[in-house]
């Protein structure tokens, strides 16, 4: 059989790594604690922690085929 080695680049998407993401430091704009994100912020939408995210996140729906 073959054997692959994979090397773990720490980015699961592409296969390609485009080096460390630049985090920005933002205020949760719902319990207002300090926290970082990926992305720079464009202030047309909400910015949440990762406590926050998670209770605004969309509900997963089963998909069937």
């Amino acid at each position: 059989m073959f054997e692959r080695k994979y090397e773990n680049s720490g980015s699961s998407r592409g296969g390609y790594n485009s080096g460390p993401r630049e985090m920005t430091d933002v205020t949760c704009s719902e319990c207002g604690k300090q926290t970082q994100v990926p992305f720079k912020p464009d202030g047309s939408r909400p910015v949440y922690c990762s406590e926050c995210y998670q209770k605004h996140r969309p509900a997963k729906t089963s998909r069937r085929y």
